[in-house]
């Protein structure tokens, strides 16, 4: 007996049976509907008193039979997919109350891109026996910007869902749909589109819109075209998709019509949810730990920085292979997929644990050989300046105007991985002037992923041994509290008790209201590395705190401070 799927529960064998035997129908493939499989599902549901449902192929053959509705008829695996082409299954199911095509009728078709959902309307006539009233008909619409996702056509009889051509219709779909497919190739880009997820759970609007946009910001460092930004409120999570079932139906539309393929979330999604997120929507899945290791992938240069990315990504991934084979290989590569190693999501528990083994190991090494590296500069007694901030603050930009260096410094998040120590010179510190090193580090941001923290341990392990930590503070953009607060959170949870001191970098480019409020807060001065504004107060600055307390020529107020040295 074939297996009948959905609310079986206190039917007997017999009744079973009898909906297996469904199994056993055919339909002319061309028609929506045949009046012979109309009628046996309507005496079925008739006698449960529920609707029964059917999955019919091309050739006219059941494949699969429910007793409920479309949420209760599981579809088939299906090796792969072309875009154009539709599921080759139809739908076709009792409404017992008419009523036309539900919602949920309707999110199945276009989730799943089925060829059609047919609901056939039924109610008992005078002997008591099944009695088809209409068919309801629905298609999935081409993608067209604010088009609905679906085509309803107007309620048919019986007799005319047996002389529509079904066959000619679905395959004038797909070629439309083909064309479409060939129309959004020829002019999208090698970067992927996505949509963004951030999700409300009691925060204040503007730091909802600041993670969103923090969020958009690391996904184009990612190298994604971001095509849909949307935010949820919600009290808590959803426990299964994070934002709800009917907010996920929504974004998926705008997937659909934005010719997006991949969905961000702001959160980090637990394994549960990033299964049943990626069999919701068929779309690739990425939250924000991924997408934060995809950048560190991308710019990991030199084997110590590969490693620790490698590790990162290893320690993530090792919880999360069970069942997303289907998610991450439906579009194959691109963001969330990318690194350094050799390792791919379908290789095995086992060995991905192997490897975090060999790679710990590597990584202990790269700590010992720092450490080294540390006892000989701590041995010439030359004080160390670490540059420390959120990332994207300009830190590499700065370190290169103090010690004259040319690291790589650009406008994108997580540029630097790999600390780059070099030599400068304070003329303020002491009589003649004095040499120091400054060192530059990896940028932190806000709830900075637990895997890459231990991954990068050893190169943290560099501002313990400072004798100076300089917090570069991005004073343009809005927000710099809450950036400082968790450069800081992070700096405490690594046990860093290095003396601090801020910059507040980009004055050129900040309001000087919000500069002056912010330099009076943190007691900090204004600089621009960019243009070299500010720097030889910086360095003045810098050479009090490594000396201890004297005199320096500039005003008790920071307000003064900034307007004498960064506008003169």
């Amino acid at each position: 007996m074939n297996k009948v799927h959905g609310k079986l529960s206190g039917l007997k064998t017999s009744q079973v049976k009898r909906l297996s035997n469904l199994y056993r129908r055919r339909l002319d493939p061309s028609a929506v509907v045949s009046q012979e499989l109309a009628r046996a599902l309507g005496e079925l549901s008739l006698e449960f008193h529920k609707p029964v449902s059917v999955l019919v192929d091309r050739r006219g053959r059941v494949v699969t039979v429910a007793l409920g509705d479309a949420a209760d008829t599981p579809l088939p695996a299906r090796p792969g997919e072309a875009e154009g082409r539709l599921y080759g299954l139809r739908l076709v199911h009792t409404h017992l109350k008419g009523g036309g095509l539900s919602q949920g009728d309707l999110s199945k078709l276009f989730l799943n891109r089925l060829d059609a959902v047919v609901a056939v309307d039924v109610r008992a006539n005078a002997r008591g026996d099944a009695e088809v009233t209409q068919v309801h008909l629905a298609q999935i619409a081409p993608p067209r910007a604010e088009a609905e996702d679906w085509l309803i056509s107007p309620p048919m009889s019986m007799q005319r869902a047996e002389k529509l051509d079904f066959l000619e219709l679905t395959r004038a779909l797909e070629e439309e749909l083909s064309r479409s497919a060939r129309a959004r190739e020829t002019k999208r880009s090698s970067q992927e589109r996505a949509v963004l997820v951030g999700l409300n759970t009691g925060e204040s609007p503007f730091e909802s819109d600041s993670r969103l946009a923090e969020l958009a910001e690391l996904a184009r460092s990612a190298g994604a075209t971001v095509a849909v930004m949307s935010k949820q409120q919600r009290a808590a999570p959803d426990p299964r998709t994070l934002i709800g079932r009917g907010k996920l139906q929504e974004l998926v539309s705008r997937a659909y019509h934005e010719d997006a393929d991949l969905l961000i979330f702001d959160r980090e999604l637990n394994p549960a949810q990033a299964r049943e997120i990626a069999q919701e929507t068929q779309l690739k899945v990425v939250d924000r730990t991924q997408l934060i290791l995809d950048i560190f992938a991308q710019n990991a240069r030199g084997r110590e920085a590969q490693v620790q990315v490698e590790l990162a990504q290893l320690q993530y991934q090792v919880t999360r292979l069970a069942g997303r084979g289907r998610a991450m290989s439906r579009l194959g590569g691109g963001i969330g997929t990318r690194g350094p190693g050799e390792t791919k999501l379908e290789v095995d528990r086992r060995r991905i644990r192997d490897r975090i083994a060999a790679l710990q190991a590597e990584v202990a090494q790269i700590s010992q050989r720092r450490a080294e590296g540390r006892k000989g500069r701590k041995a010439s007694e030359v004080p160390v300046i670490a540059l420390v901030g959120y990332t994207n603050a300009g830190k590499s930009t700065l370190f290169n105007a103090l010690a004259k260096a040319d690291v790589l410094s650009q406008n994108r998040l997580f540029a630097t991985l790999r600390p780059t120590t070099r030599e400068g010179w304070l003329p303020a510190l002491g009589a003649w002037g004095g040499k120091v090193l400054y060192t530059d580090t990896v940028g932190f941001i806000r709830d900075l992923p637990e895997e890459l923290v231990d991954a990068f341990r050893a190169t943290l392990e560099e501002l313990h041994d400072a004798e100076l930590l300089l917090h570069v503070v991005d004073a343009a953009t809005p927000g710099a509290p809450d950036r400082v607060a968790a450069v800081n959170r992070i700096l405490d949870d690594l046990g860093v008790e290095v003396p601090r001191t801020v910059v507040l970098n980009k004055a050129d480019l900040a309001a000087p209201a919000e500069l002056k409020d912010l330099a009076k807060r943190y007691n900090a001065l204004g600089v621009s590395a960019a243009t070299g504004a500010g720097l030889d107060a910086l360095k003045a600055s810098l050479a009090q705190l490594l000396e201890g307390p004297r005199h320096v020529p500039l005003p008790d107020d920071p307000g003064r401070a900034y307007g004498m040295t960064f506008h003169d």
